[in-house]
């Protein structure tokens, strides 16, 4: 029993090839009773009217409320237990969902469709974006993660919930989600598929929807392990100290000395205080 979540922005273009796809692969595949549920995000287009006509059952925002709050809606007013997500643009080969199903199956708690292929990594911006939020988000829970935000994963309603209250209601939802199986040792498997062009435009906004992520991902390790990030900042400022001690000795500048002083004491402050907030998060999870 699976429940299809498929959050939409104004994707009248695409949404109806989704939802008959989908339909399609399921029944193919035989995997029992299913639905597939599309989140008309506050749409002034015909998405809803669409969706509903290629067989989906339609959830409506009178506003656009933001992806993440539209995948909430779409898993709190699911059916079933079992749920996929994945987007209203055409990008993912959903013709792959029995694949991550069976994989599911084997008892993961999450299974994660890896993204590849040149519409994935076509990008010279998204690129260094992607690969400095992967070493973050890698650095911060300490694991190899293939692809931090992918929009088509499979996942348990009832184990989600539980994490509603951390996780975003806007374009970084998958990457906190990310974070919040892997901070809380659930079992997470990935499976490469090709990412494809989307139809139409992107709602994505690159630079605000990247710094907003960027913001989550700070406030997220503070949450989960504080000493991390404080360590991060430490080593940034002691590396910035050691830069200023080394043009000290090749220029005989007195004024990059004592910056350098200045910077080792500020990483001595800035890593105790990474302990002190270490010791308040252990003490509050008691």
């Amino acid at each position: 029993m699976i429940s299809i979540v498929i959050p939409a922005y104004n994707e009248e273009e695409a949404v109806s090839y989704c939802v008959r796809h989908i339909i399609s692969v399921l029944d193919a595949a035989d995997v029992g009773p299913y639905e597939v549920l599309v989140v008309a995000d506050g749409c002034t287009d015909a998405t809803a009217a669409n969706a509903a006509s290629a067989g989906a059952r339609v959830v409506t925002h009178l506003q656009n409320q933001g992806y993440g709050r539209s995948l909430k809606s779409g898993i709190e007013m699911a059916k079933y237990d079992t749920i996929v997500i994945t987007d209203a643009d055409g990008t993912y080969p959903t013709e792959r969902i029995p694949e991550l199903l069976e994989l599911y199956r084997k008892g993961y708690d999450m299974v994660v469709a890896q993204r590849t292929g040149q519409y994935y990594k076509e990008s010279w911006i998204k690129n260094p974006l992607r690969k400095s939020l992967r070493f973050l988000v890698e650095f911060i829970s300490g694991k190899r993660i293939p692809d931090i935000n992918s929009g088509l994963r499979i996942f348990s309603k009832k184990m989600a919930v539980t994490f509603f209250d951390r996780l975003c209601d806007g374009f970084s939802f998958t990457t906190s989600i990310t974070l919040a199986y892997f901070m809380n040792a659930k079992t997470v498997a990935y499976l490469p598929v090709e990412y494809h062009k989307r139809i139409g435009k992107t709602k994505v906004r690159l630079f605000s929807d990247s710094l907003r992520t960027i913001q989550y991902v700070i406030q997220a390790v503070t949450y989960y392990d504080p000493l991390k990030i404080f360590l991060l900042l430490s080593l940034a400022t002691l590396s910035v100290s050691a830069v200023c001690f080394l043009m000290t000795l090749a220029l005989s500048l007195v004024s990059t000395f004592y910056i350098g002083v200045g910077g080792v004491i500020a990483s001595i402050l800035i890593f105790a205080m990474g302990l002190l907030a270490d010791l308040l998060k252990q003490i509050m999870d008691k």
